[in-house]
């Protein structure tokens, strides 16, 4: 690998990490990504899905509606001609061609053309239209061709036959038929028009490999209406009127513009005849031939085919109905449709901006998957660093704590981590301190006893020599000075022995509120407590604890030692006490004092440490109180602030549940 390769690569996951700086990010961001991209995907499809649906059955319907304007156009137009018929055949103009009369023959071509102009009204100008009268056997008497407004005689000499079957019906029925009729070539020649019906065949792809109808290339197909000529109720000839349609336009064009159809065709058998589908030349498909797939449903079923189907050479939305001719037989197809190019187009736009939407919407997707997925994995950092201080911990720092930087669930997680690390760190301290206790108990018991007999012998002998009528004064006045400080040496030594000895707890069912008021009675008759105010706040609901009352009677002593000597100049000294919490009793005692410095709170309980001027005070008192109420499986704690007071908060069991070897047992040190 290049230097250059190795730099792109290096940068490349730097950006990465900077990007997803959590492992899990990454992943979170991928998966949000493939479930949108999955989803997008998903309903982009089915979107596209529906709208091709949509579209198909939009131009379904479009095509059938253009199917039924079509339909209602051929049909009009067959009326149009019946109406034509039903009028010429009321003209006993026309009777005169049947009944040999030499009459008509004086009727000029101008006349005749100015009559047929007034009778056939509107369909003088619609195509090529023609007008026959054959006797009862058929043969043409008389024939004019209306092609483009204008009229010609056709040759009366030639004696054709045009006896068709519609033609025998209308005779023989007396009345006017009319239909969609395929005149053969014999017929056409009668009247001059074989070759302009004449269409050939032309190799059209998908067709099928023979015509549907062997006349196909030499008939023609014709909206036909015939009725009788008849005189004093009997019928002398007929009046044909028809439409050829083959290499005619006038009627598919006009459906095409009036109706707004795209295409229109009308097929003999499966050939078109007349049609503005143009081939790939630009040129009318004349000639061309219906698709295999289209004949067997439309002429062999009589079944009409809607659909996407191949016409000439490219795709169409169409629609294909049969033709029947007067005997209900299928002669020819009427066609009409759209090109799919344009609806092809129309679902490749849309498909492509749902693409693109799809496309949009993915990446702004994952944009946004970076920042939520940010936000999802921050308290996973947290727990990360929540491990790492637990680690520390493990390796000894009790001073270390999680950073709460989050709330929820992890934040609580945190909080209740740091929460449990200050009470190990309590109970650590509490542990140091009682393994100080413990050794200083045992060194003390051990000093105390060693240094009692001497003070003792100190003392008795300073006596003596006090005593003695003939010493000097000045030594007698060094006598009382070793006499008080070995006194002061022993109250030393006996704060010492009654910290250090093994004391059993005699717990019993006391009245705690009868107990202090019982105690403060006597207590505040001392003179150090006449500037001092006893405010008594006493739960009267304090059920029986099993406390030892002489033990609580010293502790509750030091307490107000202690706040006595913090009020000088007097002031007031509460004493609570309270149920709470449950299963515990609760004793407070409050003082309006000078207060601790924050610095001396967590060295109150050790021995010796004292707050108090030299000779004041030995630091033993709030010593013993820890352990009598250790003793007591209970806990004490101090609140004080500067120049406001001091408040000593102690909470003990109500049932200290020990049985009499344990109170044997349970001592200071040990507690």
């Amino acid at each position: 690998m290049t230097e250059l390769s190795k730099t792109r690569s290096n940068w490349f996951t730097h950006f990465v990490k900077q990007l997803f700086p959590a492992p899990f990010q990454f992943t979170l961001v991928v998966a949000f990504s493939l479930v949108a991209a999955l989803s997008i995907g998903v309903g982009a499809w089915a979107i596209s899905r529906t709208i091709d649906q949509y579209l198909v059955t939009s131009m379904t319907d479009r095509v059938s509606r253009d199917m039924r304007l079509a339909q209602a156009f051929y049909a009009d137009h067959l009326k149009w001609i019946e109406e034509t018929t039903r009028r010429l055949s009321e003209d006993a103009t026309w009777l005169a061609f049947v009944q040999d009369d030499s009459t008509h023959e004086e009727l000029a071509a101008s006349d005749v053309q100015a009559y047929l102009s007034s009778q056939m009204r509107g369909l003088f100008d619609q195509g090529n239209h023609t007008v026959v009268i054959v006797d009862l056997s058929g043969i043409v008497k008389a024939g004019y061709l209306l092609e483009a407004g204008n009229l010609s005689v056709l040759d009366r000499d030639l004696r054709y036959s045009f006896a068709l079957p519609i033609v025998q019906k209308a005779i023989q029925e007396r009345e006017l038929c009319s239909g969609t009729e395929i005149l053969p070539e014999e017929a056409l020649l009668s009247v001059h028009l074989a070759e302009k019906a004449r269409i050939p065949l032309l190799d059209t792809p998908r067709a099928a490999p023979q015509p549907y109808d062997p006349r196909e290339g030499s008939a023609g197909l014709a909206l036909v209406a015939v009725a009788p000529l008849q005189q004093k109720g009997q019928v002398l000839g007929a009046v044909v009127v028809f439409h050829l349609i083959n290499n005619d336009f006038t009627l598919v064009d006009r459906i095409k513009t009036v109706a707004g159809v795209d295409t229109v065709t009308i097929f003999l058998g499966d050939q078109r005849v007349s049609t503005n589908v143009l081939t790939e030349q630009g040129q009318r498909a004349i000639g061309t031939r219906l698709s295999a797939e289209v004949g067997e449903t439309v002429l062999y079923k009589g079944e009409p085919f809607v659909g996407p189907a191949f016409v000439v050479n490219q795709n169409y939305i169409t629609r294909y109905d049969p033709i029947y001719d007067h005997q209900g037989k299928i002669v020819g197809i009427l066609y009409v449709g759209a090109n799919q190019e344009r609806f092809l187009r129309l679902l490749t736009a849309f498909n492509r901006q749902v693409a693109v939407i799809a496309f949009v919407s993915i990446i702004v997707t994952f944009g946004l998957a970076i920042p939520v997925s940010g936000y999802i994995t921050r308290p996973l950092g947290e727990l990360r660093k929540l491990v790492q201080t637990s680690q520390r911990v493990s390796a000894g720092d009790l001073s270390a704590r999680a950073p709460v930087a989050v709330g929820g669930e992890v934040g609580l997680v945190a909080r209740s981590f740091n929460t449990m690390l200050d009470t190990l760190q309590n109970t650590q301290d509490k542990l140091i301190q009682s393994e100080k206790l413990a050794s200083l108990g045992q060194l003390a018991a051990g000093v105390a006893h060693e240094l009692n007999n001497p003070l003792a012998t100190i003392l008795l002998y300073a006596d003596i020599l006090r005593r003695e009528a003939t010493l000097n004064p000045q030594h007698q006045d060094d006598l009382e000075t070793i006499i008080n400080e070995t006194l002061r040496c022993k109250q030393i030594v006996s704060g010492l022995l009654n910290f250090a000895r093994q004391t059993q707890v005699n717990a019993q069912p006391t009245a705690l509120n009868d107990l202090i008021q019982e105690w403060i009675a006597i207590e505040k008759r001392h003179a150090r407590y006449d500037n001092i105010r006893f405010n008594l706040e006493l739960d009267e609901s304090l059920p029986l604890a099993e406390l030892d009352a002489a033990q609580l009677r010293e502790v509750l002593l030091n307490l107000i030692h202690n706040a006595a000597d913090a009020m000088p100049n007097g002031g007031k000294i509460t004493i609570r006490t309270a149920a709470k919490p449950p299963g515990m009793i609760t004793i407070e005692v409050q003082d309006e004092g000078k207060g601790i410095p924050p610095e001396h709170l967590n060295k109150l309980f050790t021995p010796f440490f004292t707050t108090k001027p030299v000779g004041k005070g030995t630091g033993l008192g709030l010593a013993i109180i820890y352990g009598i109420v250790k003793m007591h499986r209970g806990q004490i704690s101090v609140k004080s602030e500067v120049g406001c007071g001091t408040t000593f908060t102690i909470s003990l069991p109500i049932t200290l549940n020990l049985n009499q070897a344990q109170r044997g047992e349970e001592g200071l040190i040990g507690g």
